[in-house]
C-alpha cells in the first residue's frame, strides 16, 4: 500500500521536505499499548519509542503521539524504531481528562469524521449525543450520527427518534443500522471515503466493534454483550487502534466512554447550539447569561416554545462544566508556570554553585 491508502497527503509532503525530514521513515500510528507505539509505514510494521528529548520537553499530553499520528521515524532494524517527530495534525478530538481537573485526554488525531454511535435500546440519550457533537466541532472533525440495533424495535420507533434527533440537531447524517441483519448498512458503507479517516466514539456495548468487523469485512475487534445486571456494556476494546477498511476508508476505533466530559476551549459549544448562539445575539445585554435577565431572547424563544426545552438547559449544563474546564486548565497553566520558573532560577544557582568551586 502507498501512503496516500492511509491519508498521507500533499501538504505534509511539503512539510517533510521544508523540514529536512525527507530521509526519515513516514508513517502513521495504529495502535499505542503504554508508551510503546505501532507504526505503519510503506516498509512495514515498526514498534516504536519516542525520544528523551520529546518526553522531556513535552508541556501536556498532546505533545506526546497518538493513534492516527503521522511521524518520522528513526530506524535501528526492520521491526523498531524511534519517533523523532510528530508532523503537523489536521484535527485532534480531546475530552477532558477523567479524575484531573484542567487536564486533556487525546482520543486520537488527523480525524476526517467521526461516527457518533448510539444504541436504540436504553443507551439512546440526545443530550449525549449533544455532547459528544461538541467534542467534534471544538476538533474540527466533522460528525455522523450512527444508531444501532435496529432490529430490537419496531419500525415506527426507530422513525420517532430519529425525527426527535433531527428536531434538536440539525444538518448532521443521521443512519439507522443492525448489525444482526445488516439493514441500513450500505447507506453507511457508500457514506465512507477512501483515505478519509473516521473514528467511532461512543459508550460500551452500542455495537461500535461490532460496526467495524462488519465494515473490515472481518474480525478485527472482539465483541461483548451489555451486562444482564447492569444494563450497562462491557469494555472489550481496551485500546485505540486504526484499521483499512474494505472500501479503502480509514477506521479508528474506541474504548467505550462513560465520562464525555467537555475539553473545549475553542467554539465547538457554539456550534453544536448555533440557535441559541442566533438567539443570545438579540438579548437585551451582551453578557446576559440567559437565565433570568429581562429582555433575553433566549428565555424569550423558550417561553413561546421556540427552543427546546431540554436542549436549552443541557446548553447551559455545558457552558457552566467548559467555564469550570477552562478556569482549572488557566489555574494548572498558571501553576506549571511557576514550576518551570522555580526549577529554571534552582539550575542557575546550582550552576553557578558548581562555577565558584573551581
Amino acid at each position: 500500500m502507498e501512503l496516500a491508502d492511509f491519508g498521507f497527503s500533499e501538504d505534509l509532503q511539503k512539510y517533510l521536505k521544508e523540514q529536512n525530514l525527507k530521509n526519515y521513515v513516514t508513517g502513521r500510528i495504529i495502535a499505542e499499548h503504554k508508551e510503546r507505539y505501532h507504526v505503519l509505514t510503506q516498509q512495514g510494521e515498526y514498534e516504536a519509542e519516542i525520544t528523551g528529548n520529546m518526553r522531556f520537553t513535552a508541556r501536556g499530553r498532546e505533545d506526546f503521539p497518538t493513534v492516527g499520528d503521522w511521524v518520522a521515524l528513526i530506524t535501528y532494524d526492520p521491526e523498531f524504531a524511534i519517533i523523532h517527530k510528530i508532523l503537523p495534525r489536521t484535527s485532534m478530538i480531546t475530552r477532558q481528562a477523567v479524575g484531573q481537573p484542567g487536564g486533556v485526554q487525546i482520543i486520537a488525531a488527523n480525524i476526517d469524521f467521526a461516527f457518533v454511535v448510539q444504541s436504540i435500546d436504553h443507551n439512546f440519550n440526545i443530550n449525549r449525543l449533544e455532547r459528544y457533537l461538541t467534542i467534534c466541532h471544538a476538533s474540527g472533525v466533522e460528525p455522523v450520527i450512527v444508531i444501532t440495533k435496529t432490529d430490537l424495535v419496531e419500525s415506527s420507533r426507530v422513525q420517532y427518534l430519529v425525527d426527535s434527533i433531527r428536531l434538536r440537531i440539525k444538518d448532521i447524517p443521521v443512519f439507522t443500522i443492525s448489525n444482526e441483519n445488516r439493514e441500513g448498512y450500505e447507506a453507511l458503507e457508500n457514506s465512507i471515503q477512501k483515505a478519509k479517516t473516521y473514528c467511532m466514539l461512543g459508550s460500551s456495548g452500542v455495537g461500535k466493534s461490532t460496526l467495524l468487523n462488519n465494515l473490515a469485512g472481518r474480525t478485527a475487534m472482539k465483541t461483548g454483550t451489555i451486562s444482564q445486571v447492569t444494563g450497562k456494556g462491557k469494555h472489550v476494546t481496551s485500546h485505540r487502534e486504526l484499521f483499512i477498511l474494505e472500501n479503502g476508508g480509514i477506521m479508528i476505533d474506541n474504548p467505550g466512554m462513560r465520562e464525555v466530559g467537555i475539553a473545549d476551549t475553542s467554539d465547538g459549544l457554539e456550534t453544536t447550539f448555533d440557535q441559541v448562539v442566533k438567539l443570545a445575539d438579540k438579548c437585551r445585554y451582551s453578557d446576559c447569561t440567559h437565565t433570568n435577565e429581562s429582555g433575553c431572547a433566549v428565555l424569550g424563544a423558550l417561553e413561546a416554545g421556540e427552543l427546546d426545552k431540554d436542549s436549552y438547559e443541557n446548553y447551559l449544563k455545558m457552558y457552566r462544566e467548559r467555564a469550570h474546564f477552562e478556569s482549572t486548565l488557566a489555574e494548572r497553566k498558571k501553576k506549571d508556570k511557576m514550576l518551570g520558573k522555580i526549577l529554571k532560577d534552582y539550575h542557575k544557582r546550582d550552576v553557578k554553585q558548581k562555577n565558584m568551586k573551581k
